[in-house]
């Protein structure tokens, strides 16, 4: 299995050079074996590392990420509320069924090629 993940990491400004809010409205959170492609805090879509498909019917499609969770050695945790972070886990919220993934390795910026990739979000 690779090491790098399929989703580009976008060129940044440096720190303290843009000082407006931030406007990009899309997100890649990396697992170990999972990239969770995020717009506006919803899940639009789940791919595979290791193989770069897309993953239809997974359970975090159409959810909205709620924060982080950190797990520590103790066995205590630790909630996130804001955007997740490296070493936390995605926190899907639903009605009975809720989602923890595995830790965070990065959070990257998709290239635009990639986002234009995602599959259609029909409903059946």
């Amino acid at each position: 299995m690779r090491n790098e993940s399929n989703a580009a990491r976008t060129a940044e400004l440096p720190p303290g050079e843009y000082k407006g809010s931030e406007r990009r409205r899309h997100r890649v959170y990396v697992t170990r074996n999972t990239e969770y492609h995020v717009r506006d805090g919803f899940c639009v879509a789940v791919r595979n590392r290791q193989t770069g498909d897309f993953m239809h019917g997974h359970l975090a499609l159409s959810r909205r990420v709620q924060g982080g969770l950190k797990f520590h050695e103790t066995g205590g945790i630790v909630a996130n509320p804001g955007d997740p972070r490296p070493g936390e886990s995605l926190y899907f919220a639903s009605d009975g069924r809720d989602l923890v993934t595995s830790a965070l390795e990065t959070v990257e910026r998709p290239t635009k090629a990639l986002v234009e990739a995602y599959p259609d979000e029909k409903v059946s």
